[in-house]
Formats: structure tokens, C-alpha cells, sequence
């Protein structure tokens, strides 16, 4: 890998996890792109070592790209200019190293691969989907932690919550409001990521529930957040495949969300609620919050079978284990 990618969520999760399946697996996982005795190398996203890539293929070694979704949010809302230009340089980066260097590339969804090539075209190499998984031994459920009846724990676990990003945040706190006033009983909403104070103090402003904002918490904390909670609510607007999901279906903690992104693909059976938006996504114009409250209620009354509708989901499709497996299948047909 180009890499080690600093952070605790996201892409830096995704690596340590894919490093540790494969060094179990006795593949040997080096940093940096000067190493002669390279077979593989896996960009995950974005990489500036473009002269790297460059001698890599020359020299014959098969380069693999991991993709994500594109930046997209800046040209629907105001993020500033800065924000605007570092989004349209990153997706020209990932274009560029879709299709000027890699010999295969990795989507994260369908919804990923379709994004892509409608914007972009197809790649013109070999492309595979692979999801996300979770360690299923450490996310699992806890019945001990499971949350009494009352007050009802709706959780929101993202990485950032700004630059555009607010807008799941603010829809999140309508969704507490109105399953609050729907059920005539307590709600509160815990919400996990990065958030400016600014934020915080105009939610706090149009919330009638109490809010927890714990701000980024370390990924060994995630499934006791996970477990004592009663629904789990994704904000993304258009998720690529998100590890907070993927990780509360791990702990038996069903998902809300809107059927928008790869959210379909992820949210299954009785894993949870995937509602219709109600508008265009892309535009986000105004969705059906009436229509998630309602699931969201629905979820709740029937913990005992979405409870376990998501783990099993989590076992199905979402496990580290056959994660890295699928990888290192790819790498060995390529060899």
C-alpha cells in the first residue's frame, strides 16, 4: 500500500482490518512504493505518489484501486471555495488513478460502481464489488447492554459532520422530534463524529430531545455504543458502503435510513428500515421524515425480531472474514 492511512474511521479502518486478515493469512503488507519485492499494490482511495504508480507499472507489478463514492456534496451546498476546489481535485485524483494506472479496480457497492461509470464510463479493466466487513468476534450483540424500554436510544455514528455533511445531522434530530411526538414517549439521540459548536448549538435550538454529542470516539468504544442503543440512524445522504452501519447490524442494532446509495444493498430482510427519500437525493430537496419516523417506530416495537434480523444480515454478508478473503482472491487471479 502507498500508505498508512492516518484516522479512526473510514478508510483508515478499512486498512487495519484488511492488514490484519491478510498478515493472518501470512501475506506480508509493506508501506511505501520502493520495495522491489512488491507483487501487489493497493490504493485505497486517493494517493499523491502518482510517480510511484507510474514506475510500479513499468515494472510489471499489478496495482489494485480501491473506490469509494465522489465527492459531491460541495455543489449542493455552500462549503466554501477551498472545500469546493479540494473536492474537485480529489475526484480528479481518483479518476485519474482509475484509469491511468490501476489494473483492476475494487468498488465498495454497486451503487459505488454504477455512480462511477455513469460519470466516468466504465473502467477498462477488470472491476469486482466488494463490501465492508467487521470483525464479527468483537461487533456482536450483548444482551446485558441491551437498553430498557424507555426512553427510546436512537444512536448516529459518523466520521465527519460538517463541509456539507450537516444536513444528515439536522434530519436526524426531525427524526428524533417527530418519533418522540408519534409514540408519546421519551427519545434521545446520541450522536457520535466530528461537529463544530456552531452546529451543536442549532440543533440543541430545534431538538425536543436531550442529545448526547460525543464527539469522535476511539473504534474500540463503537460496539458498547452499538449495543445499549434501540435503533441505529444513517445520515449519509448517498453512503458508499459505511462501516457505522455495517458494524451496528454486527451488534445486532437495526438500521434506519433512507434507500438512497448503497444503503439498499445493505439493508435487507429485517435488518432494518431502507425508506424512500421522497425527492431528489442529489438535490436534497426535502425527504419523507414522516415516512422514516414511522419505520423507526416500527423497528421499536419489534426489537426481538430486527434485533436479530440484523446480526444475521452482519453474519450473511458483512464478515471481516470473507472480506479478505474475496480480496486475496482478486489478487491471486491477477497473479
Amino acid at each position: 500500500m502507498p500508505s498508512k492511512i492516518p484516522g479512526v474511521a473510514g478508510p483508515a479502518t478499512f486498512q487495519r482490518r484488511l492488514e490484519r486478515g491478510l498478515s493472518e493469512l501470512g501475506v506480508s503488507i509493506t508501506y511505501g512504493l520502493h520495495d522491489d519485492a512488491l507483487d501487489a499494490i493497493l490504493v485505497i482511495g486517493g494517493t499523491r505518489a502518482l510517480g510511484g504508480l507510474a514506475r510500479a507499472r513499468r515494472k510489471g507489478i499489478r496495482i489494485f484501486h480501491r473506490l469509494n463514492g465522489m465527492n459531491w456534496i460541495h455543489k449542493r451546498r455552500r462549503t466554501g471555495l477551498r472545500h469546493y476546489l479540494r473536492s474537485e481535485m480529489n475526484n480528479l485524483l481518483l479518476r485519474w488513478i482509475r484509469d491511468r494506472f490501476a489494473n483492476h479496480v475494487i468498488y465498495q457497492s454497486a451503487f459505488a460502481q454504477n455512480w462511477w461509470e455513469k460519470t466516468y464510463g466504465a473502467a477498462r479493466v477488470n472491476k469486482s464489488v466488494i463490501y465492508n466487513g467487521v470483525p464479527l468476534e468483537i461487533f456482536k450483540p450483548n444482551p446485558a447492554l441491551q437498553p430498557p424500554s424507555n426512553p427510546i436510544q436512537l444512536l448516529m455514528v459518523e466520521g465527519n459532520l460538517d463541509s456539507g455533511y450537516e444536513v444528515g445531522l439536522q434530519m436526524g434530530v426531525e427524526l428524533a422530534n417527530r418519533l418522540q411526538s408519534n409514540l408519546s414517549q421519551s427519545v434521545k439521540l446520541a450522536v457520535v463524529g466530528k461537529i463544530s459548536k456552531e452546529l451543536e448549538a442549532q440543533c440543541e435550538k430545534t431538538s425536543d430531545v436531550p442529545i448526547r454529542w460525543l464527539g469522535l470516539v476511539t473504534p474500540e468504544k463503537i460496539p458498547h455504543l452499538d449495543q445499549s442503543a434501540h435503533i441505529f440512524y444513517s445520515g449519509d445522504p448517498n453512503p458508499a458502503c459505511p462501516n457505522a452501519v455495517i458494524e451496528a447490524l454486527a451488534c445486532g442494532l437495526p438500521v434506519v435510513a433512507f434507500a438512497t446509495g448503497a444503503i439498499p444493498e445493505i439493508i435487507t430482510k429485517n435488518a432494518g428500515a431502507a425508506v424512500e427519500y421522497g425527492g431528489d437525493v442529489w438535490k436534497l430537496e426535502k425527504p419523507d421524515l414522516e415516512a422514516l419516523a414511522a419505520a423507526a417506530a416500527n423497528i421499536f416495537s419489534k426489537q426481538a425480531l430486527f434485533r436479530e434480523g440484523a446480526r444475521e444480515r452482519a453474519q450473511e454478508a458483512f464478515s471481516l472474514r470473507s472480506m479478505v478473503a474475496s480480496y486475496l482472491r482478486v489478487f491471486e487471479e491477477m497473479a
